[in-house]
C-alpha cells in the first residue's frame, strides 16, 4: 500500500534552474529584437484597437444616439463593459497582495503579470463611464475641486463613489506594481550594455543597490502596500455593485450584490489571467517558472469562485420568491424564460456548469482544455453583466413602457476596441518589462536559501 507524503512541497521553479539561468530566461524577451510573431500579434491587436477608435470617433461626431441605448434601457453596453473590465482587474491585486500576505510561494511566477493586467483592465474600464456621459470633456467635474461654475459632486450618488473607488484602486495598484519592479530595474540596469537602456533603468530603479538596508525598506513598504491593497479588492467591486443595489429597481435592489459581485470579479479575473498566461508561458519558454502547478491552483480558485457565483444565482431566485414581491418575482422569471432567456442560459452554462469540469485533475492540468474553459468563463461573465443590466430594465412596471434593447455595430466596435487596447498593452508590456519578478522567483528557487541540515543535532 503506497502512501502520499503531503509534506513534500511542489517547487515554485521547476527544472533545477540556476539563479543566473532564471535571470537570463526572464530577461531574454527584453534583450532580443522583436520577431515576426511579435509584429503579427501587435498588428492584430492594434487593428482591433483601431476599429474601436473609429467607432468612438463616429460617436463623438454624432452623439450617443449611435448606440442601442433607449428607454427604458438607458444603461446599455457602456456600463456592461465597465463592470466587466473592473472585474477583470481584480485578480491581479488578489494574486499579488493577498497571496503575498499569506506567504504563498506559487504567486511568484504569475504575480507580476497579474498586476500589469490589473492596470490595463482598469484603464479599459475607465473609458466607458466617461463616454457614457455623452460629454467626456466634462469628466473633470466628477472630482470635487473648487471651480468657477460653483459645481460640486453629488456625494450621495454611488456613481460618484465609483470615481473615487476606481481611481484609488488604480493608483494603489500602479504604485504596488512599480514598487515590485524596482529590484528588477536594478538587475536590468546592471546587466545591460546599452547606454540608453542603462540610463532608463537607472532612473526607474531609484538608486537601488541590492543592499541589505534597501531590502529591509522594500519589504516593509511592500507589506504595507499589500495590506492597503487587499481591502481595495473587496471594496472596489462592492461599490460598483452599489450602482445597482442601492436603487429600488426590481432585480437590482438586493443585499447579495456586494459579495456576489466580488466573487464574480475574482472568478472572471482569474480566468483572464489564465487565458493570457497560457500564451505567455509558451511564447517566452517560461514553462519552468509559470508551471502547470501554478495554472492548476488558479483553476481551483476559478472552480471555488464559480460555485459561489452559482450559489448567488440560486439565492437571487429564492429571495425573489421568499420576498413575496410580485415585481421581483416577475423580473427573475422574465430573465430565465423571457425574450432574453438565451443570454441568461449562456451565462449559467458558462459560469456554473462548464467550470465544474475542473473537479477532474486531468482537466485542471490540460492546457488546451483549460484554455477553452476559461474563455467560456470570460464570455459567461460578460453575459452576466448584460443580463443584470438589460433584463432588469427592458420591462418596467407598466407594460406600455416595455421595450427591447439591441446593440448596434458601434456598441460592438467599441467593445472590440477595448479588447484591442487591453491586448496591445499586454503585448507591449511583455517586450518592455519582465513578465515575471526576477527577484521573487530567485528567492524561491532551489539553492536560494541556505541549508542547515548538516548542523542538525539528533537527540
Amino acid at each position: 500500500m503506497s502512501t502520499v507524503d503531503y509534506s513534500v512541497e511542489v517547487p515554485a521553479v521547476q527544472g533545477r534552474l540556476s539563479l543566473s539561468e532564471i535571470e537570463e530566461l526572464v530577461a531574454k524577451p527584453l534583450d532580443s529584437k522583436p520577431d515576426k510573431k511579435f509584429y503579427i500579434a501587435l498588428g492584430i491587436s492594434t487593428s482591433v484597437l483601431g476599429i474601436g477608435a473609429i467607432c468612438l470617433l463616429i460617436t463623438f461626431l454624432n452623439g450617443v444616439g449611435m448606440w442601442g441605448n433607449n428607454q427604458p434601457v438607458s444603461w446599455g453596453f457602456p456600463i456592461v463593459n465597465f463592470v466587466f473590465w473592473v472585474g477583470i482587474g481584480h485578480a491581479g491585486t488578489l494574486i499579488s497582495a493577498i497571496l503575498f500576505l499569506l506567504r504563498q510561494k506559487w504567486r511568484t511566477g504569475i504575480a507580476r503579470f497579474a498586476e500589469a493586467m490589473t492596470i490595463f483592465a482598469v484603464m479599459c474600464a475607465g473609458i466607458f463611464p466617461v463616454i457614457h456621459t455623452g460629454r467626456p470633456w466634462l469628466a473633470g467635474y466628477l472630482m470635487p475641486y473648487p471651480n468657477q461654475h460653483s459645481l460640486w459632486v453629488n456625494f450621495t450618488s454611488p456613481l460618484v463613489w465609483d470615481v473615487f473607488a476606481v481611481s484609488v484602486y488604480f493608483t494603489v495598484s500602479l504604485v504596488f506594481w512599480y514598487t515590485g519592479l524596482i529590484p528588477d530595474f536594478a538587475t536590468l540596469r546592471d546587466r545591460t550594455t546599452s547606454k540608453i537602456k542603462k540610463t532608463i533603468y537607472s532612473i526607474f530603479s531609484l538608486g537601488w543597490r541590492h543592499s541589505t538596508r534597501h531590502w529591509q525598506h522594500y519589504e516593509k513598504a511592500y507589506v504595507i502596500l499589500a495590506g492597503f491593497a487587499t481591502p481595495l479588492v473587496l471594496s472596489v467591486h462592492t461599490i460598483v455593485s452599489f450602482d445597482f443595489a442601492v436603487s429600488i429597481m426590481p432585480g437590482w435592489h438586493t443585499t447579495i450584490f456586494p459579495p456576489y459581485f466580488v466573487a464574480g470579479a475574482i472568478f472572471s479575473g482569474f480566468a483572464m489571467v489564465v487565458t493570457v498566461l497560457i500564451f505567455v508561458r509558451k511564447i517566452f519558454d517560461l514553462q519552468n517558472i509559470i508551471t502547470i502547478d501554478h495554472l492548476e491552483k488558479m483553476n481551483k480558485v476559478i472552480l471555488a469562485t464559480g460555485m459561489m457565483v452559482g450559489y448567488a444565482y440560486g439565492m437571487e431566485f429564492f429571495i425573489a420568491w421568499y420576498s413575496g414581491v410580485q415585481f421581483e418575482q416577475f423580473v427573475f422569471i422574465n430573465r430565465a424564460f423571457g425574450p432574453y432567456a438565451w443570454a441568461y442560459w449562456i451565462m449559467v452554462s458558462c459560469n456554473v456548469f462548464i467550470p465544474q469540469l475542473f473537479w477532474f485533475k486531468k482537466i485542471r492540468r490540460s492546457v488546451p482544455v483549460m484554455l477553452i474553459i476559461v474563455i467560456f468563463v470570460n464570455v459567461g461573465m460578460w453575459f452576466e453583466r448584460f443580463v443584470i443590466v438589460v433584463t432588469s430594465l427592458h420591462r418596467d412596471y407598466l407594460p406600455s413602457s416595455w421595450g427591447m434593447y439591441a446593440p448596434t455595430l458601434y456598441d460592438a466596435g467599441i467593445l472590440l476596441g477595448s479588447f484591442g487596447l487591453f491586448f496591445t498593452l499586454v503585448i507591449l508590456f511583455t517586450k518592455a518589462l519582465p513578465v515575471v519578478s526576477i527577484s521573487e522567483v530567485k528567492a524561491v528557487a532551489d539553492g536560494a536559501q541556505p541549508s542547515h541540515h548538516g548542523g542538525e543535532k539528533h537527540g
